[in-house]
């Protein structure tokens, strides 16, 4: 798993925006950026919908005031899915990345395999990445939502 002073590594992710599909380089996307990552194990699932993006949302402008340049939510779903999830959540400041193969949730550790449910999927965490480098990271335990909770990471900048 990657840990605290780990630099992300080279992985895509891709985003459905206005101009079309974009595959950001993660490396590049988040140099010399303050960033809160944080992953749920599908979108459209139970408590990923109903408390941690909307909690993202609704403290987005905290973020923002805390020097954060960019919140990315992302999951083992495709863009077209992360796009469609954060339309019904009125998450526009919200950037919303798919990962579609699974490869950079696997690539930093967190991946988990769900079987039945929807098979290779992310584990709940938050991150915190200053210029591509972690400096915080927030797992939950199975079945838990306590410490990668917006308040929660809100608290730590």
């Amino acid at each position: 798993m990657i840990e605290v002073g780990q630099k992300l590594p080279q992985a895509q992710l891709s985003e459905l925006t206005a101009d079309g599909m974009v595959n950001h380089d993660v490396a590049t996307c988040f140099a010399g950026k303050k960033v809160v990552l944080f992953a749920v194990p599908g979108a459209f699932t139970p408590t990923c919908s109903a408390a941690h993006l909307p909690g993202f949302v609704v403290n987005a402008d905290e973020f923002t005031a805390k020097g954060v340049d960019i919140i990315a939510c992302v999951s083992v779903n495709d863009a077209f899915v992360m796009k469609a999830w954060g339309e019904a959540q009125n998450a526009q400041a919200i950037m919303m990345l798919g990962d579609g193969d699974g490869s950079f949730t696997k690539a930093i550790g967190l991946d988990m395999d769900t079987g039945a449910f929807g098979g290779l999927r992310s584990q709940r965490y938050a991150m915190v990445i200053e210029d591509g480098v972690v400096t915080s990271l927030n797992v939950e335990q199975p079945k838990q939502f306590e410490v990668s909770k917006a308040e929660v990471i809100l608290a730590l900048l």
